[in-house]
């Protein structure tokens, strides 16, 4: 359980690393007695807060509630607009289209798989809506031009979002001394993270939002606990909320309809005990990422991601762009090759304009994003997680050489 990656075969395209001061950390809960809505919740986001540079964080039951509670929050609704990348999960599009704004996709810049602001641009100046939202995904754990997205959604009166679920420990402009980290909605209004095991820390399953707006942390709470208010001072009836001028003890209301997306005192206690190793963590992604780079730069099949100057990615993924065409192998015949040599894939993502429900809502088809297209047809990530040894990595390496290689290799 402490990090005898070694024995794990075959190798998986990623998963958690708990050491036993995770599970010690678990267990200190389910000894004190208070196992839900107890005092880790705010410890873990405080934590959160210490590692972003938020000023506020609210934990909830997954990256998919955070972008639930984001859109609820702002109070999106079907006269509102929400652009985001087809190159994601299908929570950062079904989050929208649970409160029944309308989803516009933006494509990719085919360099970084993040959303495009040149493309963004042209249809912030043209999409209408009562509120107009724009989501970017930091691919990958890769930040996307934020300071440029947020001026562009300024000039057309866009408010941004951030999923971070990838990016847990991100941040760009590196080169000016001031690092900005993902999460601290500098350039937002409020970042999503996930804790999904695969994730930069884990909670089992989990997430949270950032935020700066103290406004927005109160909306963001009261719907990750059904719409309730405990506050006093928002009762709207305070003749039974009070007696004699003293708030009753067991009193709430109802005021809006919201969700159980609660997080439990258990997974709050494991991501703090995680992000303790943050640092640890995203160092290692580093190092195994430097060596797959270097291994794979001079195979004319393969591409991968390009990180701009000033750019420090989570390496939540390492996807392989690989020319199946000119290899003359199916991504199938590819995935079966590096798994008979214990070497497992993933394909991250189909994009989601090319999913039955979106073709569906909004008439979407194939061609209508070239970009995200043209990296599906190429796409597959191969193993990265922390606890990969040297030995792993190195299996990974020789099972992508043998079986990604020209024809004129013999």
């Amino acid at each position: 359980m402490d990090g005898a990656a070694g024995a794990v075969n075959p190798i998986p395209y990623g998963r958690q690393w708990i050491t036993e001061e995770d599970v010690e950390a678990v267990a200190q809960v389910l000894r004190s007695g208070w196992i839900t809505q107890g005092p880790r919740i705010e410890a873990f986001e405080k934590a959160l807060v210490d590692t972003t540079g938020a000023h506020y964080a609210v934990a909830c039951s997954s990256g998919t509630a955070a972008l639930h509670l984001i859109c609820l929050a702002l109070g999106l609704n079907e006269e509102d607009v929400v652009v985001t990348t087809p190159l994601t999960f299908l929570a950062t599009a079904n989050a929208a289209r649970f409160v029944g704004a309308r989803v516009v996709f933006c494509d990719i810049d085919p360099l970084t798989f993040n959303l495009d602001p040149n493309r963004f641009e042209t249809i912030a100046k043209k999409a209408t809506g009562r509120k107009k939202v724009v989501i970017p995904v930091h691919f990958a754990g890769l930040p996307c031009n934020m300071e440029r997205i947020r001026t562009l959604a300024e000039n057309d009166g866009w408010l941004v979002i951030e999923d971070g679920c990838h990016a847990l420990g991100a941040s760009y402009d590196a080169g000016s001394g001031n690092p900005v980290k993902v999460g601290s909605c500098t350039h937002s209004v409020m970042t999503a993270f996930s804790f999904h095991p695969v994730k930069s820390i884990t909670t089992a399953e989990g997430g949270a939002v950032t935020t700066n707006d103290p406004e927005l942390v109160q909306r963001l709470k009261q719907f990750r606990n059904h719409g309730t208010v405990r506050e006093p001072e928002r009762f709207q009836h305070p003749e039974l909320g009070f007696d004699r001028g003293v708030p009753n003890p067991w009193y709430y209301e109802m005021t809006e309809l919201g969700y159980n997306y609660r997080m439990t005192d258990l997974q709050a206690a494991l991501g703090r005990s995680q992000l303790q190793r943050l640092p640890s963590f995203l160092q290692r992604r580093e190092e195994i990422v430097s060596r797959y780079r270097e291994a794979f730069d001079e195979n004319p099949l393969l591409d991968f991601q390009v990180i701009p100057a000033g750019v420090v990615s989570a390496n939540h993924l390492f996807v392989l762009l690989i020319d199946f065409e000119k290899l003359g192998k199916s991504r199938r015949q590819v995935m079966e090759g590096l798994r008979t040599r214990g070497v497992l894939t993933q394909v991250h993502y189909l994009p989601l304009h090319l999913q039955p429900y979106y073709q569906q809502e909004l008439g979407t088809k194939p061609g209508d994003f070239p970009n995200a297209e043209a990296y599906y047809k190429k796409a597959l990530s191969i193993p990265l997680f922390p606890a990969m040894s040297d030995e792993n990595v190195d299996t990974v390496i020789q099972a992508v050489n043998e079986i990604v290689k020209a024809k004129d290799d013999g």
